[in-house]
């Protein structure tokens, strides 16, 4: 599941550095979690199709980039917008 997050976000924002790390395993007992293994993950990306956007538009982009996959198995994505 990491590198289709990975594969989705690298062809579409061409970032200039993209980290997609699973921390699933820091949720193992989260109330809600489907404890999938797959399922909470975190984004560091630079891109140049950021630049000029506010914050929450750089998060809207990478959610509609990854909209199946957060129907499917992401469970929760923390994402850090590096400038």
């Amino acid at each position: 599941m990491k590198s289709i997050i990975y594969q989705k976000l690298s062809n579409y924002f061409k970032p200039e550095v993209l980290e997609v790390i699973n921390e699933s395993d820091k949720h193992s007992n989260h109330s809600g979690s489907p404890n999938t293994g797959n399922s909470h993950f975190f984004v560091k990306i630079k891109s140049k199709r950021f630049e000029k956007k506010k914050l929450i538009e750089s998060h809207k982009m990478i959610y509609k980039t990854l909209d199946s996959e957060m129907k499917e198995f992401i469970h929760a994505l923390r994402i850090e917008i590096m400038k």
